[in-house]
């Protein structure tokens, strides 16, 4: 197999992607890797300082991008974010939906039982994940309906396979997640274009402000029981770092993933592999 084969499976070039949560701790990572093949790179959050910083570091690097603010829970900010890159790159072939989060106000706890959790904390668990999924999803897959071609990748998580004790919210919200991903990739194939890929993966156990809480002490930086069971049932012994996400996002997004659509894949360590016996 020579090498032009291989640099046809892979080839990146010339392709523009938006990506929604692009200044957080794993987004971030999927930009720079992206941008490492040449992709340019939309860094979409409504923090407009932490995308600034991304995209900043992505040109420091030799690549391309720019950062844009955008509320994903606001189809006309997420609209204004769309022009703003068709502005700048005339295009986009690339949307991995990146926004999400828990927090613990919608987490059980000793303090804080199931029966009052409080309904606003939910729901805006819910909508941060699975609304924040599919607005930009129909701000920009409408693009690539228009165009023929385009790749769309969800952010689904562990939970969405087995829901985790504590944290109702976010589990319900991500297998929501994975389920659109699944009636999207059928819809854009039997309505718009065979050529619009959908897809997601469910990332195992990586440290982010979002779940750091429940993971390791804030004040020793030892790791929680719940942390060292997550340890325990992962057969690699570690959380994800998280370079680990990267070559399965590229190889998802490139032409050598052609006729994958409408999975999602777990990148875990080996956590949903393991019976715990």
């Amino acid at each position: 197999m020579c090498n032009e084969y291989l640099e046809r499976l892979f080839n990146f070039e010339g392709r523009v992607a938006a990506i929604t949560g692009g200044g957080g701790v794993l987004c971030s990572m999927l930009a720079r890797g992206l941008a490492t093949q040449g992709v340019k790179i939309a860094v979409l959050d409504l923090m407009e300082d932490a995308a600034k910083k991304v995209a900043g570091e992505i040109v420091a690097d030799g690549g391309e991008a720019i950062a844009v603010k955008a509320d994903v829970l606001d189809k006309a900010s997420v609209e204004a974010a769309r022009d703003a890159i068709l502005e700048k790159y005339e295009k986009v072939d690339i949307l991995i939906n990146g926004a999400g989060g828990n927090k613990k106000e919608a987490t059980t706890s000793d303090d804080l039982a199931f029966f009052d959790l409080p309904p606003d904390a939910v729901r805006w668990v819910f909508e941060l994940n699975f609304i924040g999924t599919l607005l930009p999803t129909q701000v920009f897959a409408k693009l690539m309906a228009e165009a023929g071609t385009g790749d769309i990748l969800n952010i689904s998580s562990m939970n969405a396979f087995c829901p985790l004790t504590k944290i109702p919210a976010y589990s319900g919200a991500k297998a929501a997640v994975s389920n659109f991903t699944q009636w999207l990739a059928v819809h854009m194939s039997q309505n718009y274009s065979t050529d619009i890929r959908v897809n997601a993966i469910a990332p195992g156990f990586f440290l982010t402000q979002q779940n750091k809480f429940l993971l390791t002490d804030e004040k020793t930086g030892d790791l929680t029981p719940r942390g060292k069971t997550i340890i325990d049932h992962t057969p690699m012994g570690r959380f994800g770092d998280p370079e680990d996400l990267v070559g399965t996002v590229l190889w998802l997004l490139s032409p050598g993933a052609k006729f994958v659509h409408g999975v999602v894949v777990p990148i875990d360590g080996g956590f949903s592999a393991f019976s715990g016996v």
